[in-house]
């Protein structure tokens, strides 16, 4: 086996890498990040370059970004996602591992694309257990995120820029995902079993753009000791 990670820069993803680890040791051989090109971020999450790239060399996996223009069709977006395909199966992948957790649709649509593209379809943390558990061993396992998007139509947005931890669970409101798997949320991973050290980072502007609350996360430097 030959793993590329969907990497969205969540800790979905990330959970999922640690998933795959833990099952499949040394299959995981890349990371697969949309961008996007007007803004040099990740979409949805909105983190920056710099993190993304932050995370694959603590990840220590090779990132393979595929930048979208902006706005994007669904047909562009097709178009150069089965150019990439064909690339990373011409590079001797054979899966892609998705972090999707319950979203029957969102399954089936990545399932069909890639149908007869040589990359097979893996869904490692797919409907393991209940969110609300999840989202607990997420946790407890010492996977650590912060919320960088979002929908303020569902969930306040003062959340914006908190970490996930218990704390966060116990304060979201009734019939909220405690994953954000219905769009709630979306987050970025700094540290857990997936990395091999701790992203540093801090919280830059919160702002509201097109529907959304988006909490800017910051690269921070190493400090070198003396």
């Amino acid at each position: 086996m030959k793993v590329l990670v969907s990497w969205s820069t969540g800790k979905d993803s990330a959970w999922m890498l640690h998933s795959i680890n833990q099952e499949y040791p040394n299959a995981a051989a890349g990371l697969l990040t949309t961008t996007n090109e007007a803004f040099d971020r990740v979409a949805m999450h909105a983190v920056r370059r710099e993190l993304l790239e932050a995370q694959a060399e603590a990840a220590r996996l090779p990132l393979h970004v595929v930048p979208l223009p902006w706005p994007c069709s669904n047909a562009q977006y097709e178009s150069i996602m089965k150019t990439a395909i064909d690339g990373f199966v011409a590079d001797g992948f054979t899966h892609v591992a998705f972090g999707d957790l319950f979203l029957e649709d969102v399954r089936r649509y990545r399932e069909d694309r890639l149908a007869g593209s040589g990359l097979a379809p893996l869904f490692p943390i797919w409907q393991t257990k209940p969110t609300s558990d999840l989202a607990r061993d997420m946790i407890e396992g010492g996977l650590q995120a912060r919320l960088t998007c979002i929908d303020p139509r569902k969930l306040d947005r003062s959340f914006a820029g908190r970490t996930f931890d218990a704390q966060l669970l116990a304060d979201l409101p009734p019939g909220i995902d405690p994953c954000g798997e219905n769009g709630e949320f979306h987050s970025f991973a700094f540290a857990g079993p997936m990395f091999h050290h701790p992203i540093r980072h801090r919280l830059g502007d919160v702002v509201d753009r097109d529907g959304f609350t988006f909490a800017d996360v910051l690269p921070e430097p190493n400090r070198l000791s003396h």
